[in-house]
């Protein structure tokens, strides 16, 4: 299962440090506690509709790409019923999935465009990184676990 405020915040922390800054610059500029920001990136906390508008604000962002992201991204997870499966267990796919033993990681492409890494942490948290096959200037890495 894919955590709501574990995406958002992933794709919060994306942002954030894609622009090079430190989570008290944009907690500042947010009118946010720095140690309340830690916690929504790190998917703690779920942020009201608010403060998620003034993070996005604070980061130069819309509201609506932060959530096309976070949409994408849980619609990826849902396509893939075995992220929270053993990877160990699973024979490697000559398709679209790739499997790295040493790291349990696999690659998943999903119709040309979008790029997705599952790495089996645990036998229960499993992390979803997807990525824009072809990324543009707009395009950011979003990152969940679950």
């Amino acid at each position: 299962m894919i955590l709501l405020r574990r995406v958002i915040g992933d794709a919060l922390r994306a942002r954030r440090q894609g622009q090079q800054r430190t989570l008290r610059e944009v907690s500042t500029a947010a009118n946010v506690s720095l140690g309340y920001l830690s916690e929504i990136e790190r998917g703690h906390k779920e942020p009201s509709s608010e403060l998620l508008a003034a993070i996005c604000d604070a980061l130069g962002a819309r509201l609506s790409e932060l959530l096309r992201e976070v949409s994408d991204t849980v619609a990826l997870a849902e396509q893939m019923p075995e992220v929270l499966v053993s990877m160990q267990d699973e024979p490697a796919d000559a398709g679209a999935v790739s499997k790295s033993t040493s790291r349990s990681v696999r690659q998943v492409t999903s119709d040309g465009k979008v790029s997705v890494s599952v790495r089996q942490d645990s036998p229960l948290k499993a992390t979803l990184r997807s990525a824009r096959v072809r990324p543009t200037e707009r395009d950011r890495d979003v990152v969940c676990a679950a």
